[in-house]
């Protein structure tokens, strides 16, 4: 509940069990904090949520020792979109984006040397649409067998569409737009060395409209998709020169610029100051070029 809130999700609320015990009451507290902060926010229209509420969706996957997919919680097919037999035996980095299949190999490392291999990280997963859900998950080797468990929590926002002419009040599931514009944007900060998609890439990978999209991120961002990119690769590389012994060129290379001379020129432009006209010790000025 607090990461939610932590991240802007404002609408999240825990669902309450009826007894009368302290976790209850935490939960009771929570909620109202959430409606409050929720009120204040929409009073001074700071935002304008898509959705009315959403649902706590669980996914689990057991795996073999060759991280082959042996088993999965009922509603993990409908919330990646294939059908059961099709997730039995699949390879579970098919269900992987290609953004994470890196950290994936080195967890698959991890999980093979170690025995007690416990670990929390956050995966993108791929719909049979291409679509990306990020989520947080725990990854465990159980003990005294080569089982693997992968565990997830994450929020399946809806939307209510009332539709007069046929079934009123009935709800639809639907991505909310908010939430997608948020995915999006933890996607950019997680990928800044790589090439930047296109809008029309991303509504895609995404589930999004095009359109909502870029005006969407716009709103709730006061920036546009490239120009965030663009500022989120130089602020990275700012801080890498003030708190690293990294070679300038290199750090040019792990903030997404493959030449440094475009990599000076956008720097400088943004902060007025060339790269080596930051204060480094001679340590590290001896290795900045």
């Amino acid at each position: 509940m607090l990461f939610e809130m932590a991240t802007g999700n404002l609408v999240f609320r825990i669902d309450q069990n009826g007894l009368d015990d302290r976790l209850n009451e935490l939960a009771s507290i929570l909620n109202s904090i959430a409606d409050e902060m929720h009120s204040k926010i929409l009073n001074i229209g700071f935002v304008n949520p898509h959705y009315h509420y959403q649902n706590l969706v669980q996914m689990t996957f057991s795996l073999d020792k060759n991280f082959i997919i042996e088993g999965f919680s009922p509603n993990l097919p409908l919330v990646l979109g294939h059908q059961p037999e099709q997730l039995f035996n699949m390879n579970f980095e098919e269900v992987l984006a290609t953004q994470v299949q890196t950290l994936w190999k080195t967890v698959k490392n991890q999980i093979t040397a170690d025995t007690t291999f416990h670990d929390t990280l956050q995966l993108h997963f791929l719909t049979a649409e291409k679509q990306i859900i990020p989520s947080f998950c725990t990854v465990s080797r159980l003990l005294f067998s080569n089982k693997i468990i992968i565990s997830s929590i994450t929020t399946a926002l809806q939307d209510i569409i009332t539709d007069n002419a046929n079934t009123p009040d009935t709800v639809v599931p639907r991505p909310s737009e908010a939430a997608i514009i948020q995915n999006v944007y933890e996607y950019i900060r997680n990928n800044l060395e790589e090439p930047l998609p296109s809008t029309k890439e991303l509504s895609k990978m995404f589930g999004a409209n095009e359109f909502t999209l870029k005006e969407g991120f716009r709103h709730f961002f006061n920036t546009s998709i490239y120009q965030f990119y663009t500022e989120e690769r130089l602020k990275k590389a700012h801080l890498l020169i003030l708190q690293t012994k990294i070679p300038l060129k290199e750090i040019a290379f792990i903030s997404g610029y493959n030449d440094y001379t475009n990599f000076y020129k956008a720097f400088k432009k943004r902060f007025s100051y060339a790269p080596s006209e930051l204060k480094r010790d001679d340590t590290e000025n001896n290795t900045a070029v």
